[in-house]
C-alpha cells in the first residue's frame, strides 16, 4: 500500500480527532443525542466541530484524487508528496480553526485543496 493510500485513512480518522476534542466536556447521558450535544457547544469546542464537518466535506475529494493520480500513472513520489502535505496542511488547518486563527485557518485550507486539485494535474 502506498503513502499516499495511507493518507486517505489518515483523512478518514482526522474527524474522529476533532470530533474527540469537541466532546471533552460531554457527559455520558449526552451520548444519547451526540448531534444536539455538539450543536449546543461553544468557542473552541464549536469550532472543533466545525472543523470535523470540514473533514468529512473534503474527504470525497481527497480520496478520490489519491485514485485518480494513482489510476493514471502519475509518479509515486509526487503522489504521496501532495497526499503528505494534504494531511499536514490538514492537521495545521483544524489546529488553526480550534484556536480561532482565521487567516491562517483559510490559507492552510487553500493549501489543501490546491493539493486535491494537484492530485488530478499531477500526471499531465
Amino acid at each position: 500500500m502506498t503513502i499516499a493510500y495511507w493518507c486517505v485513512l489518515a483523512a478518514i480518522a482526522m474527524p474522529w480527532l476533532f470530533v474527540a476534542i469537541a466532546k471533552t466536556k460531554m457527559k455520558l447521558k449526552e451520548n444519547r443525542a451526540p448531534r444536539e450535544y455538539l450543536e449546543r457547544t461553544e468557542g473552541w469546542r464549536q469550532r472543533a466541530h466545525w472543523a470535523q464537518n470540514n473533514s468529512f466535506e473534503i474527504l470525497p475529494g481527497f480520496a478520490a484524487a489519491v485514485i485518480i493520480a494513482h489510476q493514471i500513472g502519475a509518479p509515486q513520489d509526487r503522489i504521496d508528496g501532495l497526499a503528505m502535505a494534504f494531511i499536514a496542511l490538514r492537521v495545521l488547518y483544524g489546529a488553526a480553526y480550534i484556536s480561532d486563527v482565521h487567516v491562517a485557518r483559510s490559507l492552510l485550507w487553500s493549501g489543501g485543496v490546491a493539493c486535491v486539485v494537484g492530485l488530478f494535474f499531477i500526471g499531465l
